[in-house]
């Protein structure tokens, strides 16, 4: 299992929040109801999208490589 208090946990959160936030964006509902802040504690959830979204090939690299280091090495 992974700690979210270690690095470890916090790249697994980061990465699985910029994954939600990304997938989030392509339902309409939740797109306008979560992701319309761009600014404020509410523009983090857009701003992860725009990340997931734009560097999707970077992002979908690292949760696997994320996947092979928990799965073989931890």
């Amino acid at each position: 299992m992974t700690n979210v208090y270690s690095f470890d946990g916090i790249l697994v959160f980061g990465l699985l929040f910029i994954c939600t936030c990304a997938y989030l964006k392509k339902v309409p509902r939740l797109n306008n109801w979560l992701l319309s802040e761009k600014k404020g504690v509410w523009g983090v959830f857009y701003k992860a999208a725009i990340i997931g979204t734009r560097l999707h090939i970077a992002v979908a690299v690292s949760c696997l490589a994320m996947a092979f280091y928990i799965v073989f090495l931890k």
